[in-house]
């Protein structure tokens, strides 16, 4: 029974290749293939999510052997890294649960997306996303893992900003895109350190490892591990993201930021409990970073003014909770907290564009009068305590900076004592040149000189450029004559029509996901 984990992240992989390769060679294109798309993509999460049902009655009988590998991904000195799931315990349970949430919203999709631009694009990114998370649930090792922590947040980009042609929804999404690698690259660094201390990236041997270790290195990966689960889970001081992540489509975010993907980090600190209960230090950061995100999600909530924003500090709430949780050894009550907190707010966040029609005319709940007196309270909240705007300050402004100075340097610094020469600046083609010279045109009084520069490596490129200007103005362009030019302007064109093509947002989603397999 075990060897069925293998095909519950490969089902929804298998329709996010099928759309994708429609779309880009283009048979699934407009309306009329909306529907092909739709049950491609809801009957491969729906297989997956009844082999996780038929996984998870197997695991109650007792029938699983607990994991099951694939064979070796690859090998380098001693490192090997194999591909292997976990088939019982939590993991299948959550893998079981998302993968019911996840055929949910696909399915509510199909007739919420209808007509939209990008319906297939929507699709298939969705599709992507579902076997990222349940790659990430079931992996037995912490580069599986990892690959699936990292798809899914490029999803997250590429559904973020759904709407491209708006430019606030493009820089939401860098920005959720840039927070979310700072956790990334702790997972990472956190990865490195434990195969370095160990010398086993498999989660149960490093579960079982762990108390091998002295208490610096236990407190240095648990910090790490930590970190990662804070940004991916939106606590502070990185809660702000989770409110731009609201720019992409209803069911996005419904799967994104209340079902699935947000519940990542307390997964990730539930997996490697182990680990945190041998860090006093790392499980009161825990409790405190909980305690207090649920607090200013609590007091920021109580200002918005629309129904996404007041899901989203009510998701970022519950987490800090399950964190305290966690952080105070409440291990199974986090579990279980995190899987009604997913079916609630995967509901909830369903149902928020007809939530105003439910609530009609119903009347708003007054604050206490020493609560209203609070006006610093209040603006401090409305403005959600300026985290956007502190960091700004902090890091965006002083990078920017440094960015500013380092070109100054490279301009008037380097380019001068480098000597470099600016022919291009002053002069066009050898052949527009010769083409401008048969009109009567003349770009440069001084026609004998080609190219200036200063310095010896200038001097030297000055040489080299009007011999090889003569040479060209001699034996090539006279040799062949008009019809060079012809030749160059239609592969000019040619070059502008493959440039257009690329840049196709088809083409764009095909490159990136080509440059993450091969990365991995």
């Amino acid at each position: 029974m075990d060897a069925l984990v293998l095909l519950i992240p490969l089902s929804p992989l298998a329709a996010a290749l099928l759309i994708g390769g429609g779309q880009l060679f283009g048979f699934l294109e407009g309306e009329e293939n909306e529907q092909t798309t739709s049950c491609c993509a809801n009957w491969a999460i729906t297989l997956s999510c009844l082999l996780a049902l038929i996984l998870l009655g197997a695991n109650m009988l007792g029938m699983n052997a607990g994991a099951f590998s694939v064979g070796r991904w690859l090998s380098s000195d001693t490192l090997t890294i194999r591909m292997n799931f976990m088939t019982t315990a939590f993991n299948i349970q959550l893998a079981t649960l998302f993968s019911v949430l996840l055929a949910i919203v696909i399915n509510f999709s199909t007739n919420y997306m209808h007509r939209e631009a990008g319906f297939h694009r929507f699709f298939f990114i969705l599709s992507l996303f579902s076997f990222a998370m349940l790659l990430l649930v079931l992996s037995g090792n912490a580069v599986g893992t990892l690959v699936g922590w990292e798809i899914a947040g490029l999803c997250s980009y590429l559904l973020i900003a759904y709407s491209y042609q708006r430019s606030i929804a493009v820089s939401n999404a860098t920005r959720v895109l840039v927070t979310n690698h700072i956790g990334d690259a702790c997972f990472m660094i956190a990865i490195g350190l434990s195969y370095a201390w160990t010398g086993t990236l498999n989660w149960t041997e490093l579960n079982a490892t762990f108390a091998e270790l002295p208490p610096s290195q236990i407190t240095g990966l648990g910090f790490c591990f930590a970190l990662a689960a804070f940004v991916k889970s939106a606590q502070l001081p990185f809660t702000p993201w989770l409110a731009r992540a609201m720019e992409g489509p209803t069911p996005s975010s419904a799967v994104f930021y209340g079902a699935v993907m947000i519940h990542a980090g307390v997964y990730l600190v539930c997996l490697l409990r182990p680990l945190f209960e041998l860090s006093v230090f790392v499980m009161a950061i825990l409790a405190v970073v909980g305690f207090l995100t649920a607090l200013y999600s609590f007091i920021v909530g109580l200002t918005q003014t629309d129904v996404k924003s007041s899901l989203v500090y009510a998701v970022s709430a519950q987490l800090g909770l399950m964190f305290l949780e966690c952080g105070l050894g409440f291990w199974q009550l986090a579990k279980w907290h995190l899987c009604a907190h997913a079916v609630v707010r995967a509901y909830q966040l369903l149902s928020a564009p007809n939530l105003m029609h439910a609530v009609h005319n119903n009347p708003i709940k007054p604050v206490s009068p020493k609560t209203a007196s609070l006006r610093w309270a209040y603006t401090a909240s409305l403005q959600r305590f300026w985290l956007d705007q502190i960091t700004d300050w902090a890091l965006v402004k002083p990078i920017r900076r440094l960015a500013s100075d380092l070109c100054y340097f490279d301009d008037h610094i380097v380019d001068r004592l480098m000597g470099v020469p600016n022919p291009a600046l002053h002069t066009v083609s050898s052949l527009v040149q010769l083409e401008e010279t048969k009109l009567g045109a003349r770009l440069d009084n001084n026609s004998d000189e080609f190219a200036q520069g200063s310095g010896l490596a200038g001097t030297l490129t000055a040489w080299t450029a009007s011999i090889l200007h003569w040479f060209e103005d001699r034996f090539v362009l006279h040799g062949i004559g008009k019809g060079t030019i012809r030749y160059g302007r239609e592969l000019g064109h040619l070059a502008n029509k493959f440039e257009s093509l690329i840049l196709r947002p088809r083409y764009l989603v095909l490159f990136v996901c080509i440059t993450l397999l091969v990365a991995f």
